[in-house]
């Protein structure tokens, strides 16, 4: 039977699950056999991560050709005007041409959040603030680029969503195994309530996170 996870990938681990670096690994958190990434979430990101033994699961889940919808919680530098978030939501251009329509809204500071180590710099002179972004697209650094192209840099970035999955009741480092979904492009079934599988604990974890957002929707 075809297996699909969701993990709760915390910042400083890598999208695969080998390194000739030594640097932490999927292998760390998720012991299971055969699984592989769909799709990638960069070393300094957190949050939701879908594995699967099951290629052409796998090629939905991450080929931008499906435009299933991926949505972060984006911590930036400053606080974006209502021009810069309908920048974003027109699209726009970065190098490699411009981006599709998103999805965007102010929001509060999660919940519940677990604190990043290493913490985001603090400085006293430049105020932060959150966003919620939806996309459709799967570029390298996409999220990043975008707010970044609309003068409001990401300090932190946390994928809350992938199509209906969400990181509701994991914790950095948990996982859970949920069915497969319907074949429809862009859904996937709601989450469940959480199983109480976990990884072993991330290496060189300072702080043992407080629980998992709790808040629906806000690269």
């Amino acid at each position: 039977m075809p297996r699909l996870i969701l993990l709760n990938k915390p910042y400083g681990v890598l999208p695969q699950f080998t390194d000739d670096q030594g640097r932490p690994t999927l292998a760390e958190l998720v012991p299971v056999k055969g699984v592989y990434a769909a799709g990638r979430l960069d070393r300094d990101s957190e949050g939701l991560l879908a594995l699967s033994d099951d290629g052409p699961l796998i090629a939905r889940i991450a080929s931008p050709a499906n435009k299933m919808p991926k949505t972060y919680w984006v911590q930036v530098e400053g606080v974006p005007t209502d021009e810069a978030l309908e920048a974003l939501r027109r699209g726009v251009t970065l190098k490699d041409g411009p981006t599709l329509p998103a999805e965007v809204r102010r929001m509060a500071e999660p919940e519940s959040l677990w604190p990043r180590d290493p913490p985001v710099r603090y400085r006293a002179a430049i105020p932060t603030s959150w966003i919620a972004l939806t996309i459709r697209e799967g570029r390298n650094r996409q999220v990043r680029r975008m707010t970044a192209a609309v003068g409001f840099p990401t300090l932190r970035l946390i994928r809350w969503a992938i199509g209906d999955w969400t990181l509701d009741g994991l914790a950095p480092g948990q996982w859970r195994e949920v069915p497969q979904p319907p074949a429809t492009p862009g859904k996937g079934p709601k989450a469940p309530a959480p199983t109480g599988k976990r990884g072993p604990v991330k290496p060189r974890r300072t702080a043992a996170p407080r629980s998992a957002p709790s808040r629906s929707r806000s690269r």
